[in-house]
């Protein structure tokens, strides 16, 4: 038999930030603890009611979702994206970086929100909005395919003679979606990436989407057709990160000139939701014009929630605990009780995060509360504490004294600082609570992106820069390049002493990795002109592709260019996008108040300030190319093969922080709960060397084993601190 007790001396705090951080509905992993039916009903019904709405007259419609920090607004627009996920396709719109390329921005999320997968479907979104066209047969997709492409092209025409722009190449890449083979570059093209020469030929294309015009069009093309298969709803979310005007405030007129224009041009089928931190809209509402603000059809708030829901949520997080407990705890809320909420919320009402928070608190000091850390024995577990903690009523003396650390004046308020228990709240154990953040995020990341073009150079840029100000980076400035056309794709910012350039001098940054030649002779051009009006004293390329063949211009111009004095090429490998992708996500969930470390809600210096104390960019191979870190980059753990010992050593040091940081970020752990998680994220290591791992960490007195001799389940492991 396991007790609760011990249980929660064992277990991973189910309330930490790591497990409940928001984000892009498609790669963040659904989070059904937060999905208590009753939070935001109200909210989810009205996005049902307008979204029928839209499936019956087929009008674009567009709602506002407003919401104060921590109230779940990017975790509700998960759950409205799973429960209605079967009436129309979903696509999540990341901040944009700049808004003259804003459309085609809202183009390349589209697609890249239309080819995912929902949980429990066997095909994309994409192909099962594609094969609901009835003029198409999807009964028998394989007889399809066997259909001669100019014929299916002539259906599709007849079925649609007017409203579809570039008709014969837009029907001829969605026939080219049907083919396994073809499927991925027929994406590519509608996403709007450049392509070759080969790769236009193979779709029978002309050119890629390259302008405003062209992806607003593509982007009418879909909602055309949404009108016989299903709506796309377009979520715009986080948007205290998209690109500022030039008086410095966030450009939300840019999102509502595009709504405008959908629903001033009838491009049909769209279901627009804007969601938005409340403070965030009453700030910047009147910098929108009122024409376009007209344009909103519902303004849906997000409400605190009540006691009882708080109440249902801490049950969610606690019940595979109380699963696994024997006998089973008398309240589903054990080791906590509803006076710990009503003390801390006294009005009644509070927001979602507020109450995981304080559950993060509390079970942080069940945990220690219970155990003896200075003995060796877990005979130290008070049971008897434990008892009187969790059978308390909200008046007896445990209450009492927790109302004096956590009471609150205000009906809604994140909770107040509890007194750090050891080895909580330290700013070593800040830091490593954000190595574990900085770890999973880093894995979605590498989920997610899975080759080096995925993001357009744009985005890269952008990333780039917000990286360049964690290093503290002087004068960066953006737009180097003086063509209009690929000036996005540039930056600049000042040489420090290590370059080995004169005072003053400046470095430049071009980033284009696209394919066609003809787009890469005119970069080229423009790197000329770079170095002929001496606009910097170092320029860097950034290409991972293929330059070409000799007898083109681009390839003379790029070998004048770049020959590595002073100007280099840098072939920047997937990880080091994977960096970039990963930081850039915090700093979106940063913006919108939605990223919580330990207890502490991020703000941006203290979100750079955690990058640099963790060290987290040292293994960034772009920036060591870059001359602005220092380090090596670190392999993936193979360390039953790998005979290189300087690689081994370097993926134990990496094994070793990682143990060392989930006992430092939880205190107290279960032995085999930290080989079980380890191995989630180490999973080549061999089994047998984690316990010698562990008994490592004990010997440098970094932790220390309670009952080095019971069996490994019931083994704890606490902080040496």
């Amino acid at each position: 038999m396991t007790s609760i007790d011990q249980l929660i001396c064992q277990a991973i705090n189910p309330f930490d930030p790591a497990t409940f951080k928001p984000g892009n509905f498609w790669y963040e992993q659904p989070d059904l603890a937060l999905e208590v039916d009753s939070i935001h009903q109200e909210a989810i019904a009205q996005v049902t009611t307008i979204l029928d709405q839209v499936i019956t007259d087929h009008q674009t419609r567009t709602l506002l979702l407003a919401g104060d920090s921590g109230s779940g607004k990017s975790y509700l627009l998960g759950r409205i994206k799973r429960t209605l996920n079967p009436q129309a396709s979903f696509v999540y719109i990341d901040p944009f970086p700049e808004r003259e390329s804003l459309w085609r921005h809202i183009l390349r999320y589209t697609v890249d929100g239309l080819v995912q997968t929902p949980t429990g479907q066997p095909e994309s979104q994409l192909l099962r909005w594609l094969k609901q066209l009835a003029v198409l047969d999807p009964k028998d997709t394989k007889k399809w395919g066997k259909i001669k492409r100019s014929r299916i092209i002539q259906k599709l025409k007849d079925c649609y003679p007017s409203g579809i722009y570039n008709a014969t190449e837009f029907f001829g890449v969605l026939y080219d979606l049907i083919d396994p083979d073809r499927y991925p570059i027929a994406c590519e093209w509608l996403r709007g990436d450049d392509m070759d020469d080969e790769g236009l030929a193979l779709l029978k294309v002309q050119g890629a989407i390259a302008t405003e015009d062209a992806a607003q069009k593509m982007l009418a093309n879909f909602g055309r057709i949404a009108a016989d298969t299903q709506p796309i709803i377009l979520c715009f979310d986080q948007l205290d990160n998209i690109a500022r005007t030039e008086t410095g405030i966030i450009d939300l007129q840019a999102i509502f000139d595009v709504n405008s224009s959908l629903h001033n041009q009838e491009i049909r089928n769209f279901l627009v939701i804007v969601s938005i931190i409340t403070s965030t809209w009453r700030q910047q509402s009147s910098h929108i014009q009122a024409a376009d603000r007209a344009r909103i059809d519902q303004q849906i708030l997000l409400r605190p929630i009540s006691l009882n829901q708080a109440e249902a949520l801490w049950a969610y997080r606690l019940a595979p605990l109380h699963h696994r407990a024997e006998p089973t705890p008398e309240s589903a809320i054990v080791p906590f009780n509803r006076g710990e909420l009503e003390q801390k919320f006294p009005g009644g009402k509070t927001h979602p995060r507020n109450v995981l928070e304080l559950g993060r608190r509390l079970f942080q000091r069940a945990k220690t509360e219970g155990v003896n850390t200075e003995g060796v024995n877990t005979e130290g577990v008070n049971t008897e504490s434990v008892a009187n903690r969790v059978g308390a009523s909200g008046t007896d003396g445990a209450i009492a004294q927790r109302s004096a650390e956590t009471q609150s004046s205000q009906s809604v308020t994140a909770p107040s600082p509890i007194t750090p228990t050891a080895g909580t709240g330290t700013p070593e154990n800040l830091v490593a609570a954000f190595r574990l953040l900085w770890r999973q995020e880093l894995t979605r990341s590498q989920e997610r992106i899975t080759r080096i073009r995925q993001l357009a150079p744009p985005d890269l840029i952008m990333m780039l820069q917000e990286v360049l100000a964690v290093l503290k980076v002087d004068q960066v400035r953006s737009r180097l390049l003086p063509s209009q056309t690929y000036t996005n794709q540039s930056l600049s910012y000042a040489a420090r002493p290590l370059d080995n350039l004169l005072d003053h001098a400046r470095i430049g940054l071009v980033w284009n990795d696209d394919p066609n030649m003809t787009t890469f002779y005119h970069v080229m051009n423009a790197c000329r002109r770079v170095v002929d009006l001496r606009l910097c004293q170092k320029l860097y390329l950034i290409r991972s592709g293929p330059i070409g063949k000799p007898n083109r211009k681009s390839y003379r111009l790029y070998h004048q260019i770049f020959d590595g004095n002073p100007h280099q090429r840098i072939r920047v490998d997937l990880l080091s996008i994977h960096y970039l992708a990963t930081y850039h996500g915090l700093v979106n969930a940063v913006h919108a108040k939605e990223l919580m470390v330990a207890g502490v809600l991020m703000d941006l210096p203290t979100l750079e300030s955690l990058m640099r104390k963790a060290r987290i960019l040292r293994n960034c191979r772009l920036l060591q190319d870059l001359g602005l870190v220092w380090g090596r980059s670190r392999p993936a753990a193979t360390l039953e093969e790998d005979t290189d010992p300087v690689r081994v050593s370097q993926e134990l040091e990496t094994i070793r922080e990682f143990l060392l940081d989930l006992v430092n970020t939880h205190h107290i752990l279960g032995v085999a709960m930290l080989i079980e998680t380890a191995t989630g994220q180490f999973p080549n290591v061999p089994e047998t060397q984690w316990q010698n791992l562990i008994k490592d960490l004990c010997k440098t007195k970094q932790a220390r084993l309670l009952d080095p001799k019971a069996k490994l389940e019931a083994q704890l492991i606490c902080a040496n601190n």
